[in-house]
């Protein structure tokens, strides 16, 4: 296996990272299935290993927990969050208050006391690059998570947000 820096971290990542959309209801996958599966993934060398939320609702990250219990230093673990877990209109988003219960309902399912890599799933257009940043910042300080990153972010998102980064001190996303 080939390994690559995670953006300017140091982190050292694998070329393959092991996607678990799939795990759980929306793949139909089982708790065997999915432990098997990262089983293989780690033996060949694979060690990051990225999940969201919303995936099954949940279930994924609690089935990678599962899945990883007592080898949880063996990979860098990514999660996303930004995108609706139910109905309610706070329970989604980019904001302070989302991001900190979604963080923390992430570590629960997951069970870990950090992430190494949480990525905004989407962009907000509802919530400033300011209020984001600084909620990202303050849950890297508080040791919840080792770095922040987004997914699928416009171009011009990922540029505004670096200039927000720098004029408020504010930590930066390290990958897209």
């Amino acid at each position: 296996m080939r390994y690559l820096t995670l953006g300017r971290t140091g982190v050292q990542i694998s070329t393959l990272a092991l996607g678990a959309m799939n795990f759980g209801a929306i793949g139909r996958t089982s708790q065997e299935d999915v432990t098997a599966i990262i089983d293989t993934a780690l033996s060949a060398g694979i060690n990051l290993i990225d999940t969201a939320d919303v995936y099954s609702g949940g279930q994924s990250e609690e089935m990678v927990g599962t899945a990883l219990k007592g080898r949880r230093e063996d990979v860098v673990l990514a999660t996303k969050a930004t995108l609706p877990m139910g109905d309610d209109r706070n329970r989604r988003g980019s904001s302070r208050r989302w991001l900190t219960t979604a963080l923390d309902d992430s570590l629960r399912r997951l069970g870990v006391d950090h992430i190494d890599l949480l990525q905004m799933h989407r962009w907000d257009p509802a919530t400033s690059d300011e209020e984001t940043l600084s909620a990202l910042t303050d849950l890297q300080r508080a040791g919840k998570i080792r770095y922040f990153g987004t997914s699928t972010f416009p171009a011009d998102r990922i540029v505004h947000s670096q200039w927000v980064s720098q004029d408020r001190r504010l930590g930066r996303y390290v990958t897209e």
